[in-house]
């Protein structure tokens, strides 16, 4: 297991980002043993960390030299995007530019005219832009905000091109199988949303880390981690609850 994959272990555990209840349901309905919160990195060394990371990440594999404006959506994408480059500059000298999406075009002040979809100005004519994000569980999001880029882009007679995604945490489970009525349903496998999303995009997407190696480490290491409440080493069962819901949910 590479370094930033511990770090970003041991920063969820410290964090309570990562943690384990019962009565836990994701967005589509379908219950979850466990959530990842990215919006608990709520304090400056917590925030520097978690882009302290990504940008070890994107310089390790390069990713750095492939893109000029890095886009997270809004909006735990956009503090995610400010720590990153932040980190890029202090650490590595190496300066570029973030950009986050708004909930709603902006039509007063400087964007009165052109009702800006995004927000800090920094995409260009020509910008290779490199989407990043804190987990991958449909990758709706992402979609998302590759058509606000391309929307921006026609709007502003501008070429954009993604450079790709890149992602903290994958959940390693499948989309939501939907019945007649439009509600998941329960212990029924639906398909993988990273392989979808490249078929349909054609881009590359990386993770730092997927969530079975997440909880292997911290097991391994007895750190720490909220279960019910509580910051103990993850037990047997808490484990165990984990990878069975993955036999029946996980890709």
């Amino acid at each position: 297991m590479n370094i930033c994959k511990k770090e970003l272990a041991l920063l969820l555990a410290e964090s309570r980002a990562l943690f384990f209840a019962d009565g836990l349901h994701l967005k589509d309905g379908r219950p979850t043993p466990y959530f990842v919160n990215f919006g608990l990195f709520r304090s400056g060394r917590l925030i520097s960390s978690l882009g302290r990371i990504m940008a070890s990440f994107l310089v390790d594999t390069k990713t750095v030299d492939d893109f000029d404006v890095l886009v997270g959506p809004s909006y735990k994408g956009s503090a995610i995007a400010a720590a990153t480059v932040s980190a890029l500059w202090n650490i590595y000298q190496v300066d570029k530019g973030f950009d986050y999406d708004r909930k709603e075009a902006k039509t007063h002040g400087e964007a009165s005219v052109s009702g800006a979809l995004f927000v800090t100005g920094a995409l260009f004519d020509g910008a290779r832009v490199l989407i990043i994000d804190d987990v991958a569980t449909t990758m709706n999001t992402k979609m998302d905000l590759l058509s606000k880029l391309t929307a921006e882009a026609v709007k502003n007679g501008h070429s954009y091109y993604p450079a790709g995604v890149c992602l903290y945490l994958d959940r390693e489970q499948t989309t939501a199988v939907y019945d007649q009525n439009n509600i998941a349903v329960i212990g029924e496998k639906g398909q993988n949303a990273i392989k979808n999303f490249k078929l349909k995009t054609s881009l590359e997407v990386q993770v730092i880390s997927g969530i079975r190696e997440i909880i292997e480490f911290l097991f391994n290491e007895k750190t720490p981690v909220l279960q019910k409440g509580n910051m103990l080493p993850l037990s047997q069962d808490t484990v165990d609850e984990l990878f069975n819901y993955l036999k029946i949910y996980g890709i």
